[in-house]
């Protein structure tokens, strides 16, 4: 008779994540941090067709590293829960923290259940009214969720660039300057002998939740505007009149999608009033 294999509960889960942590590590990262005008998201990425940044809803964003199958299958989970509850109720009522719940139940289901676990790490971000309103959470591989404080980083040398990037960061930096201390952070690892690579802006994925705008609020920097921030071009960086909405430099695949929703405040006041 052949003897059964047995493994004790604490070494399932030992093994377990050790497979995630090393399936994350290997992967390139990501980064999200909060500046004067929003949320911006930058992350090493080589595909310009395989996002690891991505739109959920109105004022919330999607960060991921690790497998992509794996993330993007939560990312459209995420993405039809927050229409359901927008659409079934106001949408208003969807928030980044009831994402990041329900994030975190799957990924722990699945970790605890399933014999191999999502090797990923998410951030879920949801812009506020002022850089300390604005609400980021970490998930990891077995559903933990912790509320960052204003940046954060995933993948790769996480720790070491989220040192660099502790020491460079402050909620009223302006977009150049945020995206500027990402990049440089980013690069500040993965070099010959410790050395500090250069990033090129064709592998960088970087996005930002716009404070400034009403209804949706995600846009993608990229081409010859990312190139301008990245060189310190101010012109890049100047803020918007008051009460018209900043516009990306250059067209870009999401540059006529519309920035208001039929729930914003703005718009609920504006259809009780008659035409002029």
């Amino acid at each position: 008779m052949a003897m059964q294999f047995y493994a004790s509960p604490e070494q399932i889960m030992r093994d377990r994540s050790e497979l995630a942590r090393k399936g994350i590590a290997r992967g390139r990262s990501a980064m999200v941090l909060s500046y004067a005008d929003g949320v911006l998201f930058v992350a090493e990425n080589l595909s310009s067709a395989l996002h690891k940044v991505s739109e959920i809803y109105d004022r919330i964003g999607f960060a991921a590293v690790g497998r992509y199958n794996e993330f993007e299958n939560l990312r459209r989970a995420g993405v039809r829960m927050a229409d359901l509850n927008g659409l079934s109720y106001d949408r208003r009522d969807v928030t980044g923290r009831a994402l990041a719940n329900a994030f975190a139940q799957t990924l722990g289901a699945i970790f605890t259940e399933q014999s191999k676990p999502f090797e990923v790490e998410i951030c879920v971000a949801q812009v506020g009214s002022a850089p300390e309103d604005d609400e980021l959470y970490r998930l990891t591989y077995d559903g933990s969720v912790n509320d960052e404080p204003g940046r954060m980083a995933m993948g790769g040398q996480a720790d070491a660039i989220t040192g660099v990037l502790k020491s460079q960061h402050r909620p009223d930096m302006s977009l150049g300057e945020a995206v500027r201390a990402a990049v440089a952070a980013l690069a500040s690892v993965g070099g010959e002998g410790g050395a500090a690579r250069t990033i090129a802006a064709h592998q960088l994925e970087v996005a930002v939740l716009d404070r400034r705008r009403v209804g949706r609020t995600f846009r993608r920097i990229t081409g010859a505007a990312l190139t301008a921030l990245l060189d310190g071009d101010s012109a890049a960086d100047v803020a918007p009149a008051p009460g018209v909405a900043k516009t990306p430099t250059v067209p870009t695949e999401e540059a006529h999608k519309p920035t208001t929703s039929a729930g914003s405040a703005d718009l609920e006041g504006q259809a009780d009033q008659p035409e002029a």
